[in-house]
């Protein structure tokens, strides 16, 4: 496998901290990989230590191969095995993700081949050297992207207005941007985004004479549901090109006089409403900002209203331990971004509001094929892709962001929950 030119032209932010600019097909770093021997390796030794018992086969340019994997598992392919331990060892939770990105190893089919990755996920390296890593050598979330309401902007601007065209092309028709709910016996994409829309707002009991808060408005999908209920919505977003395309799908659906479309962060909305409203929004919120935005779900719910939050979960242990990590996610997909548990809700919302959780929904399977659905169109529709100017090194990563998301959800690592909040005063 070749690999065209990366740019390792640098890209700063007022800050200096240097950050990849992949509409514009510049990557800063990717070019060369680092050196670090010692380090590598160690990564070789754990690599292969953790690989051995999983259903993988992983190929050496020399023929040798190593993983338990029969003749129909998953094949990783390793082109640069030096390249790919520096990377490795350099920094384990982004290096994986950035030697895929280059080139430094391959794969047909790369959610097959992370699924085994994913489910041994918690003990691939042993604890005593995951915490050795954490103090010594992991990076750490860098400062600017902490998710201040400046923060935020920019952290948002850096996913949601790559272009609005590029969702366009992967997206369904109603450009819904988080897991659907498929009903028994289909693997209709849009029928499964419709029915988890009217699913989060029938829990937060959208109606014909509610008024309705939206934070996190998407491209106008559930506003213009809830609208078509009768309902009046106010929606909140912090990206410039989804409020542009929001509001013109919301005119084009005839909506657009009983929906109100404001760019403002969710810290900065007023006004008391029958409902409330946020679909996979809180994992861009960060673990500091958990008892404000709570705080603020229970602030602009009027007594006896419902909530309906849609939130990615994952095991609280597991987010104890990894909240405060910069992965490989983190610094190319949703930079400032912490997926939460359920107990950390449930703790938040006892610590910091008058609600509780009244009723819950897991769709975990269903994200793993909503995320199927995605990364086989955004692949089958590259040429129109690369035609909005992205490069072949953002394919790769856009792939591999698709792919491993997937995993998580197949093996239930991550999972997915509708939840109706209402105030304890209302039982």
């Amino acid at each position: 496998m070749t690999t065209e030119p990366i740019s390792s032209a640098p890209v700063r932010r007022s800050n200096n901290h240097l950050v990849p600019r992949p509409n514009e097909g510049v990557w800063p770093g990717l070019a060369t990989a680092p050196r670090a021997p010692g380090k590598a390796r160690i990564a070789e030794a754990l690599f292969r230590r953790a690989v051995k018992p999983l259903p993988v086969r992983v190929v050496f340019p020399g023929g040798e191969r190593i993983g338990a994997g029969g003749p129909d598992s998953p094949v990783m392919r390793i082109v640069r095995p030096e390249a790919f331990f520096h990377r490795l060892g350099a920094n384990s939770k982004i290096g994986f993700g950035e030697a895929y990105m280059v080139g430094d190893w391959t794969t047909t089919d790369l959610a097959d081949l992370l699924t085994p990755f994913a489910a041994k996920l918690s003990t691939l390296i042993p604890p005593t050297l995951q915490r050795i890593g954490r103090r010594f050598a992991e990076a750490r979330q860098p400062s600017e992207e902490v998710n201040t309401v400046e923060g935020s902007r920019e952290n948002i601007q850096r996913h949601y207005d790559l272009s609005n065209d590029l969702f366009s092309t992967f997206l369904d028709e109603t450009m819904s941007y988080s897991a659907g709910w498929f009903a028994d016996g289909s693997d209709d994409l849009v029928l499964a985004q419709e029915r988890k829309i009217d699913g989060i707002l029938d829990m937060a009991g959208v109606g014909p004479d509610s008024h309705v808060l939206e934070i996190g408005t998407g491209w106008g999908g559930l506003a213009t549901r809830a609208a078509q209920r009768g309902a009046r919505v106010t929606t909140l977003t912090i990206s410039a090109e989804q409020a542009k395309l929001a509001e013109e799908r919301l005119t084009k659906a005839g909506v657009a006089d009983r929906v109100q479309v404001l760019l403002r962060d969710y810290r900065e909305a007023q006004g008391s409403y029958d409902a409330v409203v946020s679909v996979e929004m809180i994992e861009a919120v960060g673990v500091a900002y958990w008892p404000t935005y709570f705080a603020a779900l229970d602030r602009l719910l009027k007594p006896g209203g419902k909530v309906g939050l849609q939130a990615i979960t994952m095991p609280h242990d597991r987010l104890v331990v990894s909240q405060n990590d910069y992965t490989w996610i983190s610094k190319y997909i949703f930079p400032g971004g912490v997926i939460p548990s359920v107990d950390a809700i449930e703790q938040n919302l006892r610590d910091h509001t008058g609600l509780r959780i009244a009723e819950r929904r897991s769709l975990g399977p269903d994200y793993a094929r909503t995320l199927a659905h995605w990364r086989e169109t955004f692949l089958a529709r590259w040429e129109t892709v690369a035609g909005l100017g992205f490069d072949e090194t953002f394919r790769r990563m856009w792939e591999f962001y698709l792919a491993y998301c997937e995993a998580g959800f197949r093996v239930g690592y991550l999972d997915v929950y509708q939840l109706s909040l209402q105030h304890r005063r209302s039982y």
